[in-house]
Order: structure tokens, then sequence, then C-alpha cells
């Protein structure tokens, strides 16, 4: 029964590292240095003796590699022993890749995986279980955005930076990742409903959370007020000539101001006294006494009012924020710490966003890339990039650009954009969102053409899994696809809620937002290079159709990953390009 459950049990990377690495020390496991490799050789893996392959080149003679400065730490003159051997070529375990043969080599001890037998466990298994994160997480983020927040009024279109709009999609993206994760997820603020920029974020295919036009938060800011003048923090009387930051808001962005004369009345908090006393680590030694300002009080207030929401659950609070925004957040983050607010809060700070040669608000950047992208399609397809399907087409595929060229950065670095319209879009070439959407469309029209082969009679329906051989499958892109996209997959949605709930380790959440758009934009070259390369649909002859149905296997569970990854960028898949 045990081995039954270990054959059903998904494949991982990680889990078969884990095993490799355990196989490989056996009981050296407290040897001196047994944990130190030789060289600057930085391994990805947490016991640093394994590592996996990607490139096409060494895939085609191994699958994991442990290097020969491992080897030579472990074992005299790096020779393997035969009783490690064996153990490593009779390796078994819950989501361990079947192994094929080892062999030591001059670039260390390498090992093959049985693919034919990986094959079959993925595509004739539980592929689902192959799109979705390993693990399932528990708890409440709330997703603050102090872009959105109005100053005076509701943001606009025409009011928003092409770094505020950053921070708009980079939280869009990481409350679909988080969900995925199981988190419950909020978003901060709502925004007035039917305003300009609820209608422009749905043209970008996102849904924020909205209220009311004419909600106010006037109750809540007198408890918030409240809770400020009777904080541990407050500062009492004036101090001539004291340093003194007005706190989160306004057009400050968090300078100092030298004032000689001070309101009476003003309320100051002492921020730097919070984050000391409280041991919250990260925080810009520079801030100082604040007074605070009206429109923070107005963020704190509908923190308050969406972290009530989060009913017995851990919150953590994201604040995505630009990096000129830094600062301010930071007073704000402290200033609700001070009123009495218990929960875990973290800064996701992105990198400014630059369009060398012009300066465009996120209103004309969107503008010009969907007319971009409309004058790209009607130059491919001519007359018929009509209607509303093409419109739905085009504001995807235009949705699509915006996010990868602002998404696929790490998002503490700066992007910078190629924004001359002559530039244009294009709508081939691997060129971000474009190019994975067009790959993905390939994916629909090659199973709409098996389709109608199967109603012509020229080819059966796809049996069973069981009932194929997956050697068949031989190509090395092949097993390119599945080993650096499939079975890594559901380890890369892991990786998104590793910030969430881990205490300590500063003020930055530092989250790698980057890395679904680059999988995507990578799965694409070599989803592209494979297919332009085989023929999936052969002759309908029945000698042929063994390896036929096995490569739909593998191009089925392809257009589910696609679809699985998109959705975590609220981008839908288009069936027709």
């Amino acid at each position: 029964m045990m081995e039954e459950t270990e054959e059903l049990s998904p494949l991982r990377v990680a889990s078969t590292v884990q095993a490799l690495s355990s196989a490989l020390r056996g009981n050296r496991e407290n040897a001196p240095g047994a944990n130190r490799g030789k060289g600057d050789r930085v391994f990805p893996d947490p016991e640093k003796l394994w590592f996996k392959e990607s490139s096409a080149k060494n895939l085609r003679n191994r699958d994991f590699l442990s290097p020969t400065t491992v080897l030579n730490t472990l074992y005299a003159d790096g020779q393997v022993p035969p009783a490690v051997m064996s153990r490593v070529l009779s390796l078994r375990g819950s989501g361990v890749l079947p192994v094929a043969g080892a062999e030591v080599m001059g670039e260390g001890l390498r090992l093959r995986v049985d693919r034919a037998a990986a094959f079959k466990a993925v595509l004739a298994g539980r592929t689902a279980d192959y799109l979705k994160p390993s693990s399932h997480k528990e708890g409440c983020v709330l997703l603050n955005c102090p872009a959105l927040h109005p100053k005076i009024n509701t943001p606009t279109p025409e009011s928003l930076t092409l770094g505020q709009l950053r921070t708009v999609l980079l939280a869009d993206h990481m409350g679909a990742l988080l969900r995925r994760q199981g988190f419950s997820v909020f978003y901060c603020p709502k925004l007035p409903r039917d305003s300009n920029i609820i209608a422009f974020l749905r043209a970008l295919g996102i849904d924020w959370p909205t209220a009311a036009a004419d909600l106010t938060y006037e109750e809540q800011e007198e408890q918030i007020l409240k809770a400020l003048e009777n904080s541990l923090y407050r500062e009492e009387g004036t101090e001539r000539g004291r340093k003194t930051c007005r706190g989160g808001g306004g057009g400050g962005g968090g300078r100092k101001v030298e004032e000689e004369e001070e309101n009476d009345g003003a309320l100051r908090i002492n921020l730097k006294r919070v984050f000391q006393e409280e041991g919250l680590l990260g925080y810009d030694p520079s801030l100082g006494t604040c007074i605070v300002q009206r429109d923070s009080v107005s963020q704190l207030a509908q923190l308050d009012l969406c972290t009530a929401d989060c009913t017995g659950a851990t919150v953590t609070v994201l604040h995505v924020t630009s990096c000129q925004d830094e600062f301010r957040q930071q007073q704000t983050a402290m200033l609700w710490r001070a009123s009495g607010a218990p929960h875990a809060q973290k800064h996701v700070v992105c990198g400014p966003v630059k369009t060398p040669g012009s300066h465009l608000t996120a209103a004309q950047y969107l503008q010009l890339r969907r007319g971009q992208m409309k004058e790209a399609s009607e130059m491919k397809y001519g007359d018929q990039v009509e209607g509303q399907t093409w419109d739905d087409i085009i504001k995807v595929m235009t949705s699509a650009t915006v996010r990868f060229e602002l998404l696929s950065t790490v998002h503490t670095s700066t992007v910078t954009l190629d924004v001359q319209r002559e530039g244009g879009v294009s709508t081939k070439g691997p060129r971000g969102g474009v190019f994975v959407m067009y790959n993905c469309a390939r994916l629909h029209t090659l199973f709409d053409s098996y389709e109608r082969g199967v109603e012509k009679g020229l080819y059966p329906e796809i049996p069973e899994g069981s009932q194929l051989d997956f050697s068949a499958l031989k190509e090395e892109g092949e097993w390119l696809l599945l080993f650096n996209y499939l079975i890594p997959f559901s380890e890369l949605l892991d990786q998104s809620g590793q910030a969430i709930g881990c205490e300590g380790g500063g003020a930055r959440a530092n989250i790698k937002t980057e890395q679904i758009c680059k999988f995507l934009v990578s799965l694409s070259k070599d989803f592209s290079s494979y297919y332009n390369r085989v023929h999936v649909l052969g002759e309908p002859l029945p000698h042929l159709f063994n390896q036929m149905f096995c490569r739909l296997y593998l191009l089925r569970a392809l257009r589910e990953l696609y679809h699985s990854a998109l959705e975590t960028l609220n981008l839908p898949p288009i069936r027709q390009l």
C-alpha cells in the first residue's frame, strides 16, 4: 500500500534533491565540513550537494549533478564508494524522480532520470497536482496600495504615474498568487464604484474592490485619532527648533523640515521609539517625531476596516509602494503601530519606471500600447480586425504587454520602457506578453485541428494514458518541457508565500514577483522551438498513433500549465491568433 502511495505522489525536484543528498552523505551527516563545498559555486538547493540541470546541452547526458568539488569534500580523492553508488541507484521515495543510471565523470557524479517513467507518472497521473502549490497555507494577507489612496481626491488614470501603476499590477499579481496558496487576500483601499480609476483598472483586467462613492470613514478616523492621542509614543508639548517630519501624507514625500514655530495643538508621535521599543528591524533610522496629518489618518482608517474583515486569522499587511514613497509609507506603518495595530507589516518596494525621451501618465501609456496592438494586429490580419471579438483580443493582448513590461523585472529594480511610437508592439518574436499569449493560442489551435481530424475519422479519440508507451517521447525538447516547466511549476508557486509569516528579516519583503513572467517567456521560447521542429499531428497511420498521443498528452498538460500561470496574472488565454 505504501509503494502505491509513493507512486502516486507528485514528482518534485526538491524531494529528489533531498533524497539524493541523504543517499550521498549516508552516515556522514555530521562529518566535519560535510556541508561545505569548495570553490565559489553557489548551489540553489538547501543541501547544496546536488543541483538540477536545465540547459538543453547538459540535459543530453545528465539530469542532476553532484560536482567534483562536493565529492572531494565528502570522500577521499573524490571516489564515490560502491555502497553510496548503490544507494543512489536504488533511490525510491515519495515525490522522488525515478533513477535510470549514474556515473562519475570529470565534472562529478551525474545522474540520469528514467524519462519514460517520469513522463508516464506526470502525464498519465494526476497532472493537476503539478499545476498548484505543493503545500496549502493559511492566514490573511492585506495588500495595501498607497498609490490608490486619495491625497485630496481619488487618483485618476491621468494622475497615476507609471511607477504607481507598477505597484498596482504587482499587488494584483501577488494577490492571485497568494490566493492560490490558500491565503485569504484583501485589498486596500476600496475605490469609488463607477470611478474613472476603476474603469481604467478593469481595462487591464484588475478587479479592484469598490465601495459606494459617498462612503466616508469619519467614525473610524476619530477612533484612530483617539488611539494616537492616548498612544504611549505621543509626545507632549513643543520643543522649539526640533526636527519634525510631517507624517504619512501630503507632498512632503518624507522630507524633514526644520520648524521654528510649531502649532501647540499638533499631535506628534515619536516613530523612532515605536520601532526601537517594539524591536522592529529595517526601518529608516531618520524616522523621527511625526506630526499626524489628516490623509495618513484616512489611510489608517481604511487599513483598520480592511483588517477587520480578516477574522480569526493571522494578518500580514503588505504595503506595495514605490521607492519614492517608501519613507512616507514607513511613517504610516509606524503611526498605525502606535495606534495599537498588532499586525505584522512588510513593505514591498518597487523601483522606478523610466521612459527615456518622454513623460507618460498611466492613461497615456495604456492608450499608446492599445493603439500599437491594434495597428500590429491590422498589419498581420487585415480587415478581419473588427468587431467585439477583436476588441476583446486587443484588450487582453494590451494587458499582457503592459503586465509583462512592468512585472518581468525584479521588483526592486528600475524598469526602462521604450515608448517611442515607432517602436511598436511586435506580434511575433520573444517580446514578452504578446509572445506568451501567441504560443498559448497555438496550443488551442493544435487541439482544434486534432478534434476536426477526429470528426473526419482521420484520428481515433485519445486513449487512457495507461495504454500508452511514453518511451516514444525521445525528442530533447519534450524532456526539456517536462523537466524544466511541468515538474518545477508547483514549487515555483510555493515561493510566493515564503515571505508571509516569517518573523524578522527587516521591514522589506523581497518576493520574487518576476518569476512567473520569466517562467512563461522561457517556456514559450522552448515550446516554440519544439513546435516549429516537430510535426505533432502526423500521418493518420496506426503505427504512428502512440507517439502522436504521447505528444498530445504532453502538450495538453502544457496548455493547462499556461492557463494556470496566466491566471496568476489575471490574463485569460486567447484561443486563436
